[in-house]
């Protein structure tokens, strides 16, 4: 057997290992290797050549940040109207879907016997009177005890207490309407006998609309009473409101916060159990827009910008907040930052960078910053930029 295959293969394998493996030393070697005019180029501290990259100048401008959450349209009132008494419906039903205002009359029950009840009460009533007048007249003359006497005032007593639930029992005839609202489905059908705790009617309230949402416990220390809520409801209508509840007890099996809302709905027109996405107002935040292409990662997978910090590269990390079709909000950085937007993938920490000033990203488009929510102060140079932008 020939060894020269065998030594062409295994340096073949040196060379696949190296250049996989061991590339970051290879190329450190090569570059100790560089001839004599590359390494004037290297910088005098290092000993390693400057990488030249493309960088711009970001200074963070105040965002409003709203809480976006998804939930449900409800009822501001929702009351099952039931019976207090026993008796057969006399009056024509409402059908589902019927205004009513405060007060209106739903269901009508027949009295039976009760209006003869209260005639025999109001009867015993006056016998009752009598019989105490003559009782006090009795006793002033000294022909009657104290004791006859207070007999009578308690038979008078108990004869007006009697006459007073008699006639608290035909008010129970007729079930009304607590507040202005809508019938959910229809009351009680006529001849129908309800006893007490039977079901007349559903009484709903739509306006205004209760807006339901959950928050999770990372973001509801933002969310505030009285807050101002935009929505939009599934069929793209939007609507706003502001939040009157936020629960102070989370939900067991979810760890969220409900929170609700209402909002206007005069018409009727948003109805219950409508899915709603709502963003809640809170307090902003600095953040500094950024074109996407800029965001790298870091050896340990953390998402994060390069800086370019005294001609050296630096790894900053970055909390997301907000994507655009012109860049993206990211905060986390210093109130002045140079980014590294070209160049940043072949850097690593500590890098000698030779940095090259842009105002955008090359391969985005030359865009003025969207325009926060809280207006930002402009310099000379931004004034100069946003002339530019409009002769444009």
């Amino acid at each position: 057997m020939r060894p020269v295959p065998i030594l062409n293969a295994i340096l073949v394998l040196v060379a696949l290992y190296l250049l996989v493996f061991e590339r970051d030393r290879l190329m450190g070697y090569l570059g100790d290797a560089a001839t004599p005019a590359e390494q004037a180029q290297q910088v005098e501290e290092t000993g390693t050549p400057a990488v030249p990259v493309q960088a711009m100048v970001s200074t963070a401008q105040p965002l409003d940040q709203g809480v976006l959450t998804r939930g449900q349209t409800e009822a501001a009132r929702r009351v099952e109207v039931r019976s207090e008494t026993t008796g057969k419906v006399i009056s024509e039903p409402l059908g589902k879907g019927a205004q009513v205002e405060k007060g209106q009359l739903l269901c009508k029950l027949d009295p039976g016997t009760r209006p003869a009840a209260l005639a025999e009460a109001q009867a015993r009533l006056a016998e009752a009177r009598l019989n105490a007048t003559a009782a006090e007249k009795l006793k002033e003359g000294g022909y009657r005890s104290e004791t006859s006497t207070a007999s009578a005032q308690s038979a008078l007593e108990a004869a007006s207490a009697a006459v007073g639930a008699a006639q608290t029992e035909l008010a129970r005839l007729e079930i009304t309407a607590p507040f202005a609202g809508m019938i959910e489905e229809d009351t009680a059908e006529l001849g129908s006998l309800l006893s007490a705790g039977g079901l007349c009617a559903t009484v709903i309230q739509l306006d205004p609309i209760k807006l339901v949402g959950y928050i999770p416990e990372t973001e509801i220390d933002r969310v505030k009473t009285g807050a101002m809520v935009g929505a939009r409801l599934a069929t793209g209508r939007e609507v706003m409101g502001k939040v009157t509840f936020v629960s102070q007890s989370a939900d067991a099996a979810t760890r969220t916060f409900r929170i609700e809302a209402k909002a206007p709905n005069g018409d009727h027109s948003i109805r219950e159990g409508q899915t709603v996405e709502m963003i809640i107002a809170a307090d902003g935040t600095k953040a500094h827009f950024l074109p996407a292409s800029a965001m790298t990662l870091n050896d340990q997978g953390k998402l994060g910008v390069r800086l370019a910090v005294d001609g050296v590269a630096r790894f900053a990390p970055v909390d997301f907040l907000r994507d655009t079709p012109e860049g993206v909000w990211l905060a986390g950085l210093p109130e002045s930052a140079t980014v590294i937007v070209v160049g940043q993938d072949y850097v690593t920490e500590g890098s000698p960078v030779a940095v090259t000033l842009v105002e955008h990203a090359p391969g985005d488009a030359a865009q003025d910053t969207p325009a926060p929510m809280t207006p930002a102060p402009q310099t000379d140079g931004d004034a100069a930029d946003a002339t530019d932008g409009a002769a444009q």
